[in-house]
């Protein structure tokens, strides 16, 4: 090889180098980027699932908790209990619950869809348009007194089944349920039910300041889901001696305001939404069904499913 031919030999191997060295190394992200983008992909799972069934499945609540007064009503006659569509969305969703925790109230409930919605769009509007850097809302200290109102309501239309006189109320067309099933039915007009229309309006209104508003203080179906019992193993556990001194990042981003160090998940007022799950910096918060797939979006999937064949099988589906 002659000497100009060695030496144009050498500049190319010089520029290759020059050319591998000067490529720029790819950044990994930070655990403050990576926990961003996991809570980004959580909430649009549960975004995606809850607008399913929305769709799907808006009348469910009012199904079961239809059947909890087929059950009084019937006490109230002194007949006998039919099995009948309402009586067993009532069993289904409740064996649901007590397999799975409140898993119908975190993703699957329409009311609750709705409130999320209303809560995220009150606080974009106030942080654009009125600049606050804090959403106005009901002070957490408030709300475990408020969560008892719906127990309260629940032992109202109990008695009120019980006692016969449920039927005669019904007149007054006060359900502010049956203005929603409407609205989910894409028919606009209230059909006569103006003050279940006006109980609506002030149920929405309260949905704008405070996260799960009805799902907390005034639903009488998540005062029965709340009252089942909950297996151990369907709770989601925290291993409290692994925890950041101080973090609190689970309390804080609880929807229903538990108090995780008192109360821990096993509660009943616990709506399985995961929330927690995916906001803890050290994946400290595990299931039963976390730990055995290995993936946390696996087992809501799963459980989704099994929910919505549920649904289908007791007939919940709505049809098109």
């Amino acid at each position: 090889m002659s000497a100009e031919a060695l030496r144009t030999q050498q500049a190319g191997d010089v520029s290759a180098t020059a050319g591998r060295q000067a490529k720029p190394v790819k950044k990994q992200p930070t655990a403050a980027q990576r926990m961003k983008q996991r809570r980004k992909r959580n909430a649009l799972l549960r975004a995606c699932i809850q607008a399913v069934f929305f769709v799907t499945m808006p009348g469910a609540f009012m199904a079961a908790f239809s059947g909890v007064k087929s059950i009084f009503l019937a006490i109230s006659d002194g007949s006998a209990l039919e099995m009948g569509s309402f009586v067993k969305a009532l069993l289904g969703l409740g064996i649901f619950t007590i397999l799975f925790g409140r898993f119908f109230c975190g993703f699957a409930c329409a009311f609750g869809t709705m409130g999320d919605l209303v809560y995220r769009l009150s606080g974009i509007v106030q942080k654009k348009i009125f600049r606050r850097k804090k959403q106005i809302g009901i002070p957490a200290k408030f709300c475990p007194a408020l969560q008892m109102i719906k127990y309260g309501l629940l032992a109202v239309i109990v008695s009120a089944c019980g006692l016969g006189v449920y039927n005669r109320l019904n007149q007054y067309n006060w359900n502010p349920w049956s203005v929603f099933s409407f609205f989910t039915s894409l028919n606009f007009t209230l059909n006569g039910y103006v003050i279940g229309g006006i109980l609506l309006a002030a149920i929405v209104a309260g949905m704008a300041l405070k996260e799960r508003f009805f799902c907390q203080f005034l639903c009488p179906m998540g005062a029965v889901f709340a009252l089942l019992p909950q297996l151990p193993f369907s709770a989601l556990q925290r291993d409290e001696a692994n925890c950041i001194r101080g973090c609190q990042a689970c309390k804080n981003n609880c929807p229903v305001d538990l108090k995780l160090e008192k109360d821990g998940f096993r509660g009943g007022e616990c709506i399985a939404c995961e929330k927690c799950a995916g906001i803890c910096p050290k994946g400290n918060l595990t299931r039963w069904d976390r730990k055995l797939l290995k993936h946390e979006a696996v087992p809501v999937i799963l459980k989704a499913a099994l929910l919505l064949g549920l649904g289908f099988w007791l007939g919940l589906v709505r049809t098109l």
